[in-house]
């Protein structure tokens, strides 16, 4: 198998979020399985942390890279990061998915191709 170093890392807030999603630490982890699996990604494990009084982080380590949320419930905000290696996975599957099972009322998302020397922003990311 050939490697490479070229990959993409999509970044979102979403903001306007339920509290009792986005502090659901056993949830938060079923949508980042599901979100990996949509975008075609191989989860080698995955680890959370629920905070106290509120809050949740969880990370997917995929073959391909990483995932992770973290919450902020007290402000209806969560932060996404999805950084994979090759051209197999499709990171706006997994932005996606986590959108449609947390219905953020806003979003602000950039797509950057890393591995090639300059870190570009992709266009045409909504």
């Amino acid at each position: 198998m050939e490697y490479t170093t070229e990959g993409t890392h999509d970044i979102a807030d979403f903001w306007g979020c339920s509290f009792s999603l986005l502090n659901d630490e056993h949830q938060l982890t079923t949508y980042i399985k599901e979100a990996a699996a949509k975008a075609g990604a191989d989860v080698l494990s995955v680890q959370s942390h629920h905070f106290d009084p509120q809050g949740v982080t969880v990370l997917a380590m995929l073959s391909e890279s990483h995932m992770s949320i973290h919450t902020y419930p007290e402000k209806g905000f969560c932060g996404i990061d999805c950084y994979t290696c090759g051209a197999s996975i499709d990171s706006g599957a997994a932005v996606a998915h986590l959108k449609a099972c947390l219905a953020p009322s806003g979003i602000q998302r950039r797509l950057l191709n890393r591995g090639t020397g300059d870190i570009v922003e992709s266009e045409g990311v909504s």
